[in-house]
């Protein structure tokens, strides 16, 4: 299972594109409501969560995602159960995935210290611990996946794609919708 967080604020794109991406490959995918089973976007879209955090199961986690969206990931920093829980995947080995805002959340985690990483423009300060990245549009390192912003949501949908089920499920999937992917 792949798990979405959803906070209120969270950018809707950076969320919706893995979880497009992922169901279309057929891996299963939740989005888990932070703040609530419904959950408003940055742009006031308002997505209906499948699950609350509260039935979030670390033993079903494969990969976990944080996406932006500055109010989201503000409000996920002051979830205790959500920094825990994201602390956890990743204590245990899961891939943990954050766009935009969402990386300074792995990195006041600690997740991120010595490890490779992108964020939003400007906002590379709050990356502590990180080694920054500039210019990239997707960083993997390990089982750590990072990415810059709105614009870069669908590249970052198949790079988690491709570290979850292989290359050629992202081909067949970037295929089907008419995405180039890059390199």
């Amino acid at each position: 299972m792949v798990y979405i967080l959803l906070a209120d604020g969270f950018e809707e794109v950076e969320a919706m594109s893995p979880a497009d991406a992922l169901r279309r490959a057929r891996v299963e995918t939740a989005l888990v409501g932070v703040t609530g089973m419904t959950v408003a976007g940055s742009h006031g879209v308002r997505v209906e969560a499948d699950m609350p955090l509260k039935k979030l199961k670390l033993e079903d986690c494969e990969a976990l995602i944080v996406p932006g969206g500055l109010r989201g990931v503000q409000n996920i920093k002051k979830s205790k159960p959500a920094m825990e829980a994201i602390r956890a995947a990743y204590d245990a080995g899961r891939t943990v995935c954050a766009i935009c805002a969402g990386p300074t959340v792995l990195a006041e985690l600690g997740i991120l210290d010595g490890k490779r990483a992108v964020c939003y423009p400007g906002m590379e300060g709050e990356l502590t611990g990180a080694v920054p990245a500039p210019g990239e549009r997707v960083v993997v390192d390990g089982s750590v996946i990072t990415s810059r912003s709105a614009g870069t949501a669908w590249d970052f949908s198949f790079a988690i794609l491709t570290a979850l089920r292989g290359p050629e499920a992202a081909k067949k999937v970037a295929g089907d919708i008419h995405y180039a992917l890059q390199g």
